[in-house]
């Protein structure tokens, strides 16, 4: 039998969490700005400290939580869309009059770091709302961070266990238990993000923009404070800053644990990393030469907006500094395909992540050397692993059923009477977690206001479906998975 108590409780604990957190932007709305956008704040506290509270004293369990396989799937799940849910309480509340669907739009892209946002005029915003944005991309990214490192290979979702072996033989020697590997992950990303605020606050952005732009940037959510996004700064030197933490968001963060905690040769052995960055790296320069080459712009110009737009959506980040929509019909097709890509795992990108196509192609390799020599014995290895048939079987079901997921939200979407383009773009932007789509309506210096709620709502889900790794949500509507 399921334990609900337990669900119930940590549910709850979380809805304090986040009440707790909302006294930020609260306290600096009140001290700052002379809006009334705190009382908005205030009321979202006590709601949402209020629900928090008594779900978690009336579910309090006896003794000591232990979660199972199936309380793990519903605990995860379930704590994303409550937790969504109530953190679009302040944008609800405004006076700005989103709408519940808008406001949980809004909180949902955020959380999720997908980036996309229904505001079309971000300098009528209050401050405290797009520094409230900041923090739950902050949090939606460290958040997934942690369970890509702790729960989803204890469920074995989409080949994950493969890094539950690795980390298990690995990490032990630097970090003996499970809490310090999250308390060493939120260090090096709390510094990450420091350290990109002060440099962009050196480059010449104010105090509030570094801030939110800091956190928009390593947790690769890419909700900007500005309706240009990047673009509005004009500033090679904020780019190039933007550009080298986008990749550290991208790439697996329990890595910078092991560095600081002197294991050097972690980042030169990691075969996920090198991979990473020689992608973007050849990506990069493939559009650079494909956009100088067409004529467009000066050489500079393009290595500068070439590079950071292929970062800002391999990455998943979403951040822009021109409208490479309409740069011509290579680049959307091609940033399509990086965005399905992804960072690597256990970072905060979205997408199918690197170490999958690895895994894919190491099977697809020895299965090609076996149709060659029938009598020989090709092992799939990865980073010296061998891969099972479990995780193999795993990869495969996790890439399928993206695919399909793919399939179903476009054309769901397409439904609605969206345009091929809008309906492919918008399912394949929220589900890896891009956020920009391509075409008018959601393009990358378009905001997704002009989408009716039933679109939204679709995306919606697709955004919360693609950040759980697919599967989390999945298996909940499998009929055998509440029968004891």
């Amino acid at each position: 039998m399921i334990d609900f108590r337990s669900v119930f409780f940590l549910t709850g604990v979380l809805l304090s969490g986040l009440a707790v957190i909302m006294f930020i932007p609260f306290f600096v709305e009140l001290a700052f700005y002379s809006t009334d956008t705190w009382t908005s704040f205030l009321v979202s506290i006590f709601i949402c400290g209020f629900f928090g509270s008594v779900l978690a004293l009336s579910s309090r369990p006896q003794g000591k939580i232990v979660l199972e396989m199936r309380e793990a799937f519903l605990m995860t799940a379930l704590s994303w869309v409550v937790l969504s849910l109530f953190a679009g309480l302040p944008f609800y509340n405004s006076n700005l009059k989103f709408g519940f669907i808008n406001a949980w739009f809004e909180s949902v892209s955020s959380l999720t770091t997908t980036g996309a946002t229904i505001i079309k005029d971000l300098d009528k915003i209050p401050r405290s709302l797009l520094l409230w944005r900041a923090l739950l991309q902050w949090l939606g990214g460290t958040g997934i961070v942690v369970m890509a490192m702790t729960i989803f290979p204890t469920l074995r979702i989409g080949g994950m266990q493969l890094f539950r072996s690795e980390f298990s033989d690995r990490s032990e020697k630097i970090l003996p238990r499970v809490s310090q590997i999250v308390s060493g992950i939120l260090i090096v990303y709390t510094l990450l993000t420091a350290v990109c605020g002060v440099l962009l606050y050196w480059a010449g952005m104010p105090v509030f923009d570094a801030v939110c732009h800091a956190m928009a940037t390593v947790s690769t959510g890419g909700l900007s404070t500005q309706n240009a996004s990047i673009g509005f700064y004009d500033n090679p030197i904020i780019e190039m800053i933007i550009m080298v933490f986008m990749v550290m968001g991208g790439t697996t963060l329990i890595l910078y644990v092991r560095l600081w905690n002197g294991d050097t040769k972690a980042l030169r052995h990691d075969s996920q990393l090198r991979v990473y960055l020689g992608i973007l790296l050849v990506a990069s320069g493939i559009v650079t030469l494909y956009h100088w080459l067409g004529g467009r712009v000066d050489f500079l110009s393009s290595l500068r907006h070439g590079f950071f737009s292929t970062i800002s959506i391999a990455t998943t980040t979403g951040f822009v500094t021109e409208d490479y929509g309409r740069w011509g019909t290579f680049y959307p097709v091609f940033f399509f395909m990086l965005g399905l890509i992804g960072g690597c795992t256990g970072s905060t990108t979205g997408g199918i992540k690197i170490f999958r196509f690895q895994v894919l192609f190491a099977l697809t390799r020895s299965h090609l050397l076996q149709l060659r020599r029938p009598h020989g014995v090709y092992v799939p290895l990865y980073q010296d692993y061998k891969i099972s048939d479990a995780i193999a079987f795993s990869v495969f079901t996790f890439i399928t059923l993206y695919c399909f997921c793919l399939v179903i939200v476009a054309l769901a979407l397409s439904s609605f009477g969206l345009d091929f383009i809008t309906s492919l773009s918008g399912a394949a932007a929220c589900i890896s977690n891009v956020g920009p789509g391509l075409g008018e309506i959601i393009g990358p210096h378009t905001s997704f206001y002009k989408l009716a709620d039933g679109p939204k709502i679709l995306m919606m889900a697709g955004m919360i479906l693609g950040r759980l790794e697919l599967l989390t949500i999945l298996v909940l509507f499998v009929p055998s998975f509440w029968r004891d």
